[in-house]
């Protein structure tokens, strides 16, 4: 026995922060493309740092596929321990650095409500901390993965998320469509029932609007998916078919070859502030305290 927790401990000793931080930024990513990028290191190099973690640890992290990654259950419980404390750690190392005041980070993924420049502004000045705005094209906008401290996060928050919520606000949705497309041509305003007749462009990942939200007997067809904003607008301005999108959204993000169609009877979009469950930042409790409409999650 003494001799297995030996070997156990040695391979546990291997690990460095870098291991961690790499897996992490996959983990938020599901893409080691983009999480080399966001790391700024080569692809190859972030594959062997993954890697080894792996084998230090004896259990395999991530489902590899040409087209997809995602993480295995071992994977899942891991980013959801080490995010928390690797945000602990670099806030100690940080304080002990001198590095100045407290510093929050804000997750959002397309665009950040109107509504978070007040409540910043009164956070900043009732604790003096200062707050860092990170953009992530993931699902907690870099929550799960410790790239933020504090989420906006618009749509459901699925029911396993290691997350406490708040409503912030409820945004309404808007259609957009490439110019020339036949979908929808000349209307300027269309029911929300009428679009389960149409091809629906998907943003699998950040996006708010699925097919699942008509009713099971008419739902539109869904044309093609996409794994981050830009990508899902592109494929609507190439005319893949129509998209939906919360009308903040829509609206910061004009293209020259799209165009915005309102809807009517379309239920809103739920946008959140959120924060870990457990271990999260000392100072991410007061900026979701600031506001509440009384709902929970």
């Amino acid at each position: 026995m003494d001799h297995v927790r030996t070997a156990d401990r040695t391979r546990t000793d291997a690990v460095e922060l870098r291991h961690l931080r790499g897996f992490l930024a996959v983990a938020d990513e599901l893409s080691f493309t983009h999480a080399a990028d966001r790391l700024r290191v080569g692809q190859p190099a972030l594959t062997r740092t993954v890697r080894a973690l792996e084998e230090s640890l004896g259990t395999r992290l991530l489902e590899r596929t040409t087209r997809h990654v995602e993480l295995t259950d071992a994977g899942r419980r891991l980013r959801d321990d080490l995010a928390p404390l690797l945000t602990r750690i670099d806030t100690t190392l940080a304080t002990a650095a001198g590095a100045g005041p407290p510093l929050l980070r804000l997750g959002f993924t397309s665009v950040l409500p109107e509504a978070c420049a007040p409540l910043t502004a009164a956070f900043e000045a009732a604790t003096g901390a200062g707050v860092r705005l990170v953009r992530r094209d993931a699902q907690l906008a870099g929550l799960a993965s410790g790239a933020c401290d504090v989420a906006v996060v618009r749509g459901d928050i699925p029911q396993d998320s290691p997350v406490r919520s708040r409503v912030l606000l409820r945004e309404p949705r808007t259609a957009v469509v490439a110019r020339d497309a036949a979908e929808l041509a000349g209307r300027r305003v269309v029911d929300w029932s009428e679009l389960a007749g149409l091809p629906l462009v998907v943003n699998t990942v950040t996006g708010t609007t699925r097919p699942e939200l008509w009713p099971e007997d008419r739902r539109p067809r869904l044309a093609c998916t996409a794994d981050n904003f830009d990508e899902w607008l592109e494929a609507v301005a190439a005319g893949h078919g129509v998209g939906v999108a919360p009308e903040p959204v829509a609206r910061r993000h004009a293209h020259p070859s799209l165009r915005r169609v309102r809807l009517k009877n379309a239920p809103p979009v739920t946008v959140r502030l959120a924060i870990p469950a457990r271990d999260a930042h000392p100072l991410a409790e007061r900026y979701l305290d600031q506001f509440s409409d009384g709902s929970s999650g």
